[in-house]
């Protein structure tokens, strides 16, 4: 689908703001998208998120037309939390990736939607990801949610991108602290060799603040509380790594050779989840119980005296 504007005689605004302005159904993040894949053009040029439309400017946005799904629905249980037209909320189990990728073509979080929730999948992230507001990795587990509709997940969209969702995470991390809470600040971005991994990176990174505070602590480990102000990429994991804190199990950012039985990937567990809900406008908040391995972990750790 073709959209083409001319730039009123108005202030010079954001491009990306200008046209969630004008498209209302598109999210700022999908909209930045478009801009990123050269699917706008500001007077018969490409442009970044950032460009200040001025007066007369001719702004051409192409959507490419919604296909139909070629994600196969498949009967798998779905732990729910809670569920109306427009939101569901589940509990995701550890193993599990949110959306079909290379190499996990099944068994997916959406193979699952598909199957419960029929055609009633918001579709704004594509056919790969309908109704995927957010991520969490295939080791974490807890709460997310996932939107019916398109209008749900562009308010949705829209509370992420203003950081005014409450997210909150429970994990064990190596080592122990002096003091009881902190705030880390520093910008994430591509592992400028790795290009698997995420790391901290002050020039090319995208802001980054995660809260933390301790819960317990043990011999040689912590129990912890994220709160997340931002979303990027691994942003616990890197963060948590970063100041020599790396998670429990975490093959990627943390050591290799962690001799604890029960280890199956990161402890991190997506515990609070809140936000005000698309239809009511009425804040609602979901806490999610710790998988029970996170839990035999903690009490084989308040075991563990040496």
């Amino acid at each position: 689908m073709d959209y083409t504007f001319k730039y009123p005689n108005y202030p010079p605004e954001r491009i990306d703001k200008y046209i969630n302005h004008m498209i209302p159904d598109l999210s700022r993040s999908y909209i930045q998208q478009l801009i990123q894949g050269e699917c706008v053009t500001v007077n018969g040029k490409s442009c970044k998120s950032n460009y200040k439309c001025k007066y007369n400017d001719t702004i051409y946005v192409f959507v490419e037309e919604a296909k139909e799904l070629d994600v196969v629905a498949e009967n798998i249980p779905l732990d729910i939390l809670y569920e109306d037209d427009s939101i569901i909320i589940v509990n995701k189990p550890k193993h599990m990736v949110v959306h079909p990728a290379a190499g996990h073509q099944s068994g997916t979080l959406v193979n699952a939607l598909l199957y419960h929730c029929k055609n009633s999948l918001s579709s704004i992230n594509g056919v790969i990801r309908p109704g995927i507001v957010h991520r969490i990795d295939q080791n974490t587990t807890g709460i997310l949610v996932i939107c019916k509709n398109d209008h749900a997940h562009k308010l949705l969209a829209e509370q992420l991108k203003e950081h005014s969702i409450t997210r909150k995470y429970h994990a064990i991390c190596h080592g122990t602290f002096k003091k009881l809470t902190g705030t880390i600040n520093a910008p994430i971005g591509r592992h400028p060799v790795d290009r698997k991994k995420m790391a901290i990176n002050h020039k090319n990174g995208r802001e980054a603040i995660t809260h933390y505070r301790i819960i317990e602590q043990f011999k040689h480990y912590s129990y912890i509380e994220c709160t997340l102000e931002t979303g990027r990429t691994h942003q616990i994991r890197v963060h948590m790594a970063s100041i020599g804190h790396p998670l429990l199990g975490d093959d990627i950012y943390g050591p290799k050779n962690t001799k604890i039985k029960g280890l199956e990937g990161q402890t991190l567990h997506a515990k609070t989840l809140g936000f005000i809900h698309p239809d009511t406008n009425q804040y609602i908040e979901f806490d999610s119980e710790l998988p029970e391995y996170f839990v035999n972990l903690l009490n084989k750790l308040r075991n563990t005296t040496t």
